[in-house]
């Protein structure tokens, strides 16, 4: 866990009131009802984001995302499953599945795994979330497409929906990723 605080590097408003902000930093430290957790199919939370929050929220994370893929079967690729927060700042977990890249179609389902996970986010009438760049890291999505279609599927999502959202946040630990964000963010105003 880091001792430094997340920072804001880019903040817009939607025309549908929502505000979108960019920010560099841990995600398991977000201020939100729910973060979105990069997960695999099994929800088996060993490195990278999911790891960070398996630390950082504790062994109940693991727990009821085993029981929750127990009960369920895998989380398809393109879809999302929630769990507690833990000991997170964060309520909720909403675990993610992203595409690995290279296996077809990774724009449709990433796209389909943010709009999955806001949906989540909204059954359970959450008012923030924080996403990372699901797809980016070890399932080796560029970080520039990962972060145009998470950007694209969050405002597609929310001019589509009535949605209970109303800060959605776009959070990364490495600078690199959170420009990309930025770019992206700022693509909006044109």
């Amino acid at each position: 866990m880091s001792n430094k605080e997340n920072s804001i590097l880019f903040e817009h408003r939607l025309p549908t009131g929502q505000i979108l902000r960019v920010v560099l930093g841990d995600i398991t430290m977000e201020s939100v009802d729910a973060i979105v957790n990069a997960a695999n199919e099994y929800l088996m939370h060993g490195s990278g984001v999911a790891g960070a929050i398996r630390r950082e929220g504790g062994a109940v994370i693991q727990q009821e995302s085993s029981a929750w893929v127990q009960q369920h079967g895998p989380v398809a690729t393109g879809n999302a499953a929630i769990t507690s927060g833990g000991n997170l700042v964060a309520k909720s977990v909403i675990h993610a599945v992203g595409p690995i890249w290279g296996t077809a179609h990774e724009e449709g389902k990433l796209a389909s795994a943010v709009q999955s996970a806001l949906a989540l986010a909204d059954s359970q009438h959450l008012v923030s979330i924080s996403i990372p760049g699901i797809s980016s890291g070890i399932y080796g999505g560029p970080k520039e497409i990962c972060a145009r279609v998470i950007v694209q599927a969050t405002v597609n999502y929310l001019k589509q929906n009535n949605s209970t959202l109303q800060e959605i946040r776009f959070c990364n630990i490495d600078r690199p990723t959170a420009s990309v964000f930025v770019e992206e963010v700022k693509n909006l105003l044109d």
